[in-house]
C-alpha cells in the first residue's frame, strides 16, 4: 500500500496542513504585540515576500499541485497503482483545491459562489462514482476535468504569487500577477475553470444515468 506514488500523495495532504497552518499564524501575527515579522523585513528585491504566512503557503500549495502529477505518473508508468491510491488520491486533490479557494474566498480574491460550486461539484463527482463502483462500472476522469484541474491550480498559484510578493516578482511574473494584466489573467483561469467546473459536472451526470436509473 504504501508505495512510492501513495507517499507522494500522503505528503500532499500534510502539505494541505503546512498550507493553512502557514495562513493561520499569518493572520494572528499582526495582533501578538502589535507588530508583525513583515514589519522589520526589507521590502524591495525579487522573491522577497511582503507576506511570510502566504509565502510558506505558496510553496507549500506548489509542492502539493506539482505531486498531483507526479503519483499520477509514477504509478502508471511502473504499475504501481493501488485500491488505495484510487482512493486516496482524487480525495487528497479535492482537499488541496478547496482549502486554497475557501481562503482566497476569506480573502476577497474569489466569489463565495464560486467556491460553493467547485466544492459542491467535487462532492457530487465523488458521491457518482462511488455508485458507479458499487454497480460495476468505472467512471474515469475525462479531459475536461483534466483542464479543469489545470486551471484552478493556475488560478490559486497566481492568486497567493500576488498575495505572498505582489509586486516583488521579475518579468513575466510581475506582470501575470499585478496591476490590470494581472487581474485580467486571472481571470481567465478563474472564469475557465468556473466553465469546465460545470460542464465536466454535467458530463459525469449524464454518463451516470443509466445505472443511476437502476
Amino acid at each position: 500500500m504504501f508505495n512510492l506514488p501513495n507517499s507522494i500523495t500522503l505528503a500532499r495532504i500534510f502539505l494541505v496542513i503546512i498550507f493553512a497552518v502557514a495562513l493561520a499564524v499569518d493572520g494572528v501575527a499582526p495582533f501578538i504585540d502589535g507588530i508583525s515579522p513583515m514589519d522589520t523585513m526589507p521590502q524591495q528585491g525579487w522573491f522577497v515576500p511582503i507576506s511570510v504566512g502566504a509565502c510558506v503557503a505558496l510553496w507549500a500549495f506548489v509542492a502539493g499541485a506539482v505531486s498531483d502529477f507526479l503519483d499520477g505518473y509514477i504509478a502508471r508508468k511502473y504499475n504501481l497503482v493501488t485500491n488505495f491510491g484510487k482512493l486516496i488520491d482524487p480525495l487528497a486533490d479535492k482537499i488541496l483545491v478547496s482549502a486554497a479557494f475557501i481562503y482566497l474566498t476569506y480573502v476577497g480574491m474569489c466569489p463565495f459562489w464560486v467556491t460553493i460550486l467547485i466544492i459542491f461539484r467535487e462532492f457530487l463527482v465523488t458521491g457518482l462514482r462511488q455508485l458507479a463502483v458499487e454497480k460495476g462500472v468505472v467512471m474515469a476522469a475525462d479531459r475536461s476535468g483534466k483542464w479543469k484541474t489545470a486551471l484552478q491550480l493556475a488560478y490559486c498559484i497566481a492568486c497567493m504569487l500576488h498575495l505572498a510578493y505582489a509586486g516583488n516578482l521579475p518579468e513575466p511574473l510581475h506582470t501575470l500577477t499585478v496591476g490590470t494584466c494581472g487581474e485580467w489573467v486571472r481571470a481567465a483561469f478563474l472564469w475557465s475553470s468556473v466553465v469546465l467546473t460545470v460542464w465536466s459536472g454535467l458530463h459525469y451526470c449524464i454518463s451516470s444515468r443509466s445505472f443511476l436509473r437502476g
